[in-house]
């Protein structure tokens, strides 16, 4: 078997495990991308529990690494990294065979656990500025303490099974021995920044065993190499570096070059998540913001609203967006208002279960209203970056968008003028590139590898004319939230005076 010979024009391999797909890109040194493959993941929904086989993430990582390795050669690959979405993990055997299916970043089975979790642990959740959710890893965990078979429970227990994020399982697979998870991927199963280990205090009140829990490293630290049977499965040298990874979300914000203080990168997908930089840590009272640790110092906040992208699927199947992107230009403002949630519940700019999706005013046609539902999006955005600034956060930096959602070149211009502000396009910005960025960059400075491997696609400025045509729907749309107890007057007020 080839062994591993690092050279001249070395490349970096970054994996991104989605929900229905996973990504693997192989990139040099100045971002360019040599190669790339993806394979489709398979999911389970029954009622609130979101399920995936661990055994087609590791299916589909020797798939996806064939198909990108194809027309490179693999002894140039110079280390790997591995994202995954936040909170989702399985329980193995201690050689990293899996005891359970994956329990997904949206699975909310383990609703009376995060309560219990959430007043347990009230002093460090407040200390650390953020409150625990029923899809967070720590309350399903706990779930499976009290309802899996007791077999399983016997095992955790006794130290014969152990906790696996995904990106850690798949290394752990790739390497062929267990290892550490990384500190984002870690945060929602209770890791305490501040005292950089596991609350034990927490985990014994709540009975969880804390020897079930992994090892934490910061992101990009060599956990492993690339054993035989990884390097069988997938193409790659035996002896190539595994370093820890972080959240997909962390991922998607590097490949958006947004790691200096002050700025920030609006992913728009199914949903909207915004992530930025700042030197301290925000508290969110609230808890609509979160800040994982940044790996050169410092911290990333932010935060995941349900509008997005994803409501025009709903809405308007089949249709053709690029047509009715040019159909919406005639309705700036649009006739009416749209509070564009895909369904009940909000958790940014301000967190309310019992959010609903609402329509006010009348619409001259569908082309109409598709415009109300884009102006909507950028409006909840507009409104996230004042919560964020009025939670102290410089958000005077560069602000890069990324996701789905920028296909519509429309749409990205319509969101830098409710902004008021210019943004920027990044030519690679997806997850699995972050990670081959933080691949590159491993022990050494993550930003400044960023700002030579990030390539920009775009830039938009606002448009002089529209500031003013979009400040009173706003101002409507911000009133009718008031109207609805989810903003409060005084919130209202300093987001409609922000410019």
């Amino acid at each position: 078997m080839r062994k591993h010979q690092p050279g001249a024009g070395r490349l970096w391999a970054g994996v991104d495990v989605g929900t229905q797909s996973l990504r693997v890109l192989v990139v040099d040194g100045d971002g360019a991308v040599a190669g790339q493959g993806a394979e489709a993941l398979a999911s389970r929904r029954t009622g609130d529990r979101h399920e995936q086989d661990p055994a087609g993430w590791w299916a589909a990582l020797g798939v996806a690494f064939r198909r990108a390795l194809r027309d490179v050669d693999p002894a140039r690959v110079g280390a790997v990294a591995i994202c995954g979405t936040s909170g989702t993990f399985l329980l193995t055997d201690v050689d990293g065979t899996a005891r359970t299916p994956a329990l997904m970043y949206d699975d909310a089975r383990a609703q009376r656990e995060a309560e219990e979790v959430a007043a347990t642990g009230a002093d460090l959740w407040a200390r650390l500025g953020y409150a625990t959710q029923p899809s967070w890893a720590l309350p399903k965990l706990l779930w499976l303490l009290r309802h899996g078979h007791a077999g399983l429970r016997a095992d955790l227990r006794a130290g014969r099974v152990a906790l696996r994020h995904c990106g850690d399982h798949l290394a752990t697979r790739l390497t062929g021995t267990p290892v550490a998870t990384d500190w984002s991927s870690a945060l929602k199963t209770g890791y305490d920044p501040d005292t950089a280990g596991w609350p034990t205090a927490l985990l014994d009140q709540l009975d969880v065993p804390a020897g079930a829990l992994p090892r934490v490293v910061r992101p990009g630290t060599r956990i492993g190499v690339v054993g035989p049977a990884g390097a069988a499965h997938t193409g790659l040298p035996v002896g190539v570096p595994v370093r820890a990874g972080m959240t997909d979300g962390c991922a998607a914000q590097i490949a958006a070059g947004a790691l200096e203080a002050g700025s920030w990168n609006s992913v728009l997908g199914t949903t909207l998540v915004l992530k930025g930089v700042s030197a301290a840590r925000l508290t969110d009272p609230a808890g609509a913001v979160y800040s994982h640790q940044h790996p050169d110092g410092g911290w990333l906040p932010g935060g995941a609203s349900n509008v997005g992208a994803g409501v025009l699927e709903s809405r308007f199947p089949g249709v053709d967006r690029a047509a009715m992107d040019r159909a919406a230009a005639r309705y700036e403002p649009a006739g009416g208002l749209v509070y564009p949630l895909r369904s009940r519940g909000e958790r940014f700019p301000f967190v309310r279960p019992d959010a609903e999706p609402f329509e006010l005013g009348t619409f001259v046609d569908d082309a109409d209203r598709y415009a109300a539902v884009l102006q909507g999006v950028a409006y909840v955005e507009r409104l996230c970056y004042a919560h964020l600034r009025r939670l102290g956060a410089d958000v005077t930096g560069p602000l890069s968008l990324t996701g789905g959602g920028t296909r519509s070149r429309y749409w990205s211009q319509l969101r830098a003028d409710v902004l008021g502000r210019e943004v920027t396009l990044p030519a690679t910005a997806e997850p699995a590139f972050g990670m081959a960025v933080l691949a590159a960059a491993g022990d050494g400075h993550l930003a400044s590898t960023a700002r030579r491997m990030v390539r920009v696609a775009g830039v938009l400025p606002p448009r002089p004319e529209a500031a003013a045509r979009f400040a009173e729907p706003f101002a409507r749309f911000v009133d009718a939230l008031v109207d609805r107890g989810h903003l409060d007057q005084e919130f209202a007020d300093y987001a409609k005076e922000l410019s």
